[in-house]
């Protein structure tokens, strides 16, 4: 399929697994290609169909609920040389694709999901959003222990 041809269809636009096969493959295409997340991953990940294959998995178990995927997502991040700048470019390049490959429900809801775990990851590798609890009156200070 030509990549700047949309997945959906007059008869049925709902989100499946083929559907998130392919925004997964368009998507890691870019990634591979981006100049920020390329040296990244292509470093580490040796071969890319069977990575896709797994992140598939993985993208069809959050949003199908299809119960395909075992791994632990934080445990194989936590290690790579990434901050925050690494997360708001993957989840631009998200945004990006699924607008591209998925109807505006599906590419909402994709977003959505890859907002909410590019968050987990950020926070679990101490990479959280210090200036966004500022905004919800958290103070960030220490407060020393009462004597």
């Amino acid at each position: 399929m030509p990549m700047d041809t949309p997945i959906t269809t007059a008869s049925d636009d709902s989100l499946d697994e083929a559907r998130v096969a392919v925004l997964v493959d368009r998507f890691y295409d870019k990634v591979r290609a981006d100049p920020m997340l390329g040296p990244v991953f292509n470093a580490l990940v040796d071969d890319w169909d069977e990575h896709k294959r797994l992140l598939t998995s993985f993208w069809a178990t959050v949003a199908l609920r299809a119960g395909s995927y075992r791994g632990n997502p934080m445990a194989k991040h936590r290690p790579l040389p990434i901050g925050r700048q690494h997360f708001e470019r993957w989840l631009a390049l998200w945004r990006e694709t699924t607008v591209e490959v998925l109807d505006e429900p599906s590419a909402m809801l994709m977003a959505g999901y890859a907002e909410r775990i590019g968050r987990g990851l950020r926070m679990g590798m101490g990479l959280g959003d210090r200036s966004r609890a500022r905004d919800l009156g958290i103070s960030l200070r220490t407060v020393p222990p009462a004597p």
